[in-house]
């Protein structure tokens, strides 16, 4: 990896405590140290997001499911909740890790969760390697429809009400920080595709988490070409699964994820342009 290609982790605590949820990811020191597997891409890897403590009610409530994950593919979705994972019963999320990292890549495991009423469903995993935090990030946005703003206040520029509110647009969301250095890198890039290609449809929307009066005056002192938002409660944020900076969304005129690109490298500043010259040629929605 490049220098040029490094990004600094996303440190917003709200987002860590999200973060730390996902089954083998933000616990890595405690799943490494009870599964300790001869490689790091031979971690077992589930697919869940979890509450971080265990309600009163049964079992461990499942806060997200990542898109073709082993989670995903045996059945579960958010709200469910887990109670036995293989034969051993779970109340936290952790034991839920635990277990997991006890088994195999490619181990199939039986999921034992409720829905609805009290009768247990049963979900057969079949556990895939770990990924990239940028591969799961990948795997959870790419097809599918953009997740809707929560939460977010306009600091600099005409910020749109919703990304409802730009359907028919091209729309690259920036996820960014003033302290990042990469993204002041990739910043003005932005605002030279922005004023290149704003003209046909290109909307491009800054997202940080930061003091809204920092990042208005940070904003200003570099003259970006694009609107500028504070994720206030970093609830866009974790929706979008942004866990390093920059992290670039592309959105096509229908709402859905075309592209995601993690950290900065140079030599993808022709292919971004060349997929938004190409989702710009895409006919427009009239529904």
């Amino acid at each position: 990896m490049s220098w040029a290609r490094r990004r600094r982790s996303l440190v917003a605590p709200a987002a860590l405590a999200v973060a730390a949820a996902i089954v083998g990811v933000p616990i890595a020191a405690s799943f490494e140290a009870h599964a300790q597997p001869a490689a790091a891409g031979e971690h077992p890897w589930l697919g869940l997001a979890m509450d971080k403590d265990a309600a009163k009610s049964t079992g461990v409530r499942v806060s997200h499911v990542v898109r073709g994950s082993p989670a995903d593919r045996a059945g579960l979705r958010e709200g469910d909740r887990v109670v036995r994972v293989g034969t051993t019963s779970v109340l936290h999320a952790v034991d839920v890790v635990r277990t997991v990292a006890q088994h195999a890549v490619g181990e199939t495991l039986e999921i034992g969760y409720l829905r609805t009423g009290t009768a247990e469903q049963v979900g057969r995993a079949v556990l895939a390697r770990f990924p990239s935090s940028d591969d799961m990030m990948r795997m959870d946005l790419v097809g599918a429809f953009a997740p809707d703003w929560k939460h977010v206040q306009g600091v600099s520029g005409a910020v749109p009400s919703s990304l409802a509110a730009l359907r028919g647009h091209v729309v690259v969301l920036d996820f960014w920080a003033t302290w990042c250095g990469p993204c002041r890198i990739v910043m003005p890039k932005l605002s030279a595709l922005q004023q290149r290609y704003g003209a046909q449809g290109l909307r491009v929307v800054g997202l940080s988490t930061e003091d809204a009066g920092d990042v208005a005056a940070f904003a200003q002192h570099i003259s970006v070409a694009y609107p500028i938002a504070v994720d206030t409660q970093s609830e866009t944020t974790r929706d979008y699964g942004v866990s390093s900076l920059p992290t670039l969304v592309v959105v096509d005129k229908r709402g859905v994820v075309r592209d995601v690109s993690v950290g900065y490298d140079p030599g993808e500043d022709a292919q971004l342009e060349a997929t938004l010259r190409a989702l710009l040629g895409e006919a427009t929605p009239t529904d």
